[in-house]
């Protein structure tokens, strides 16, 4: 090609050199003549158009519809159903750590064990002051009796017998003091036993051997937490548009799917149920509290671990969706570029919404079965031809590069 050029160049050289040698160069009318054909071939081949450009190669995909629920992503964490913390009923010193720190504990296990001999003395003291309130009870009835009989005869006075009759009422009294001494006597004796009251995980003991603990205010001792397991809670807090929007109704607030996920996971693969929804919004944050429950059978989750949370909407709608990769950012905005029926594109400011299953919800702007450019966006601009290379919509897997925009 650059051949052909250089002998165009030349003739075109070569004509002008003729003109400008004058009528003295042309003396015969032969010589004439054949200048002007050099000079029209010349000309001729110094005004011919470059070829035209060829049209970018791009390549289309039609938007896509599908079914698709709202949902919004939160922070939240775990925290137990129940969760006690474990003080004595009684004081004394510790005999016996009973349980494995750490260990899964049921209702009714022995954890700790309290120096009991105080506690069976008063026992022991508590059963012969029923004892003996029994006896004297059981006299002043017999001598009530008596008196009974003699006041008939008149022997003695009516007053001896109320006296007599008060004596006996008495003794009925302290016989019931005195059980229910024996009672509380027996109470604290079985308090020296310390037992799980609920079954979980129990914590490191705070107290160990030998230490004296002490009950009752101001500050019983703190012997040792639990917490329970299964099922577990997990707390977060939504903003005023996620109440309005999933929880604002009686209904809405109960047996509505939440999806779980931990930190060392990419997806939501844990299923709980919204239970509870605060009575207020926080003033101060704008946030409202919301509780989820869900199983946890194999102990994967303990209080306070860190949980994302997805609350999903119980309404289900049709959206146009494409990749994200076709959405292009025209400074505030978002835009994609269809593929018209002459082969143009078009320019088409689009509001997109969060990505579902790999690809981009468009709100507005598109409708589905539009072809638009999804690869090569950036060759391109509104107006031009293209040469299309027709694809399916499918889910990125991965980012596009950035020559491929």
């Amino acid at each position: 090609m650059s051949s052909s050029l250089s002998h165009v160049t030349e003739k075109c050289n070569m004509s002008s050199k003729v003109l400008s040698s004058g009528s003295a160069t042309f003396r015969s009318s032969a010589g004439s003549f054949a200048a002007a054909a050099v000079f029209t071939l010349c000309a001729s081949a110094c005004s011919k158009a470059p070829p035209p450009m060829q049209a970018p190669e791009v390549t289309v995909a039609p938007a896509v519809q599908r079914v698709v629920a709202d949902w919004d992503d939160f922070s939240g964490h775990f925290e137990a159903v129940n969760s006690v913390e474990v003080r004595p009923r009684v004081g004394g010193f510790v005999q016996r750590v009973a349980f494995t720190e750490g260990a899964t504990v049921h209702e009714g296990d022995v954890l700790f064990v309290i120096d009991q001999r105080p506690y069976e003395a008063e026992v022991a003291r508590a059963e012969a002051a029923l004892a003996q309130a029994q006896t004297r009870n059981q006299l002043a009835g017999v001598e009530v009796e008596r008196a009974q009989k003699l006041v008939s005869s008149q022997a003695i006075s009516r007053e001896e017998l109320e006296s007599r009759t008060s004596g006996r009422a008495e003794g009925d009294a302290a016989v019931r003091s005195a059980e229910a001494a024996l009672r509380l006597a027996k109470l604290n004796l079985d308090w020296t036993v310390v037992r799980a009251p609920i079954t979980g995980r129990v914590g490191r003991a705070e107290i160990t051997q030998g230490n004296l603990v002490q009950s009752g205010p101001p500050s019983p001792s703190l012997l040792t937490t639990i917490v329970s397991l299964d099922p577990i809670y997990v707390y977060f807090d939504t903003d005023e548009q996620a109440y309005l929007k999933y929880m604002s109704g009686t209904s809405a607030r109960s047996g509505r799917p939440v999806m779980i996920g931990l930190t060392n996971e990419s997806g939501f693969t844990h299923q709980g149920t919204l239970n509870f929804v605060d009575n207020r919004i926080d003033g101060s944050s704008g946030t409202i509290r919301a509780r989820a429950l869900l199983a946890n059978p194999n102990h994967e989750f303990t209080p306070g671990l860190f949980a994302r949370v997805r609350l999903l909407g119980s309404d289900r709608h049709l959206a146009t969706m494409v990749q994200d990769q076709a959405i292009g950012t025209d400074q505030d905005r978002k835009f994609v570029l269809v593929l018209k029926s002459d082969n143009t594109v078009e320019y088409r400011p689009v509001v997109t919404g969060r990505v579902v299953d790999g690809l981009r919800v468009v709100e507005s702007g598109l409708a589905p079965n539009e072809r638009v450019v999804i690869n090569g966006l950036m060759r391109v601009r509104p107006g031009m031809k293209v040469a299309a290379t027709n694809a399916a919509m499918v889910a990125q897997t991965a980012a596009p590069a950035a020559g491929d925009r």
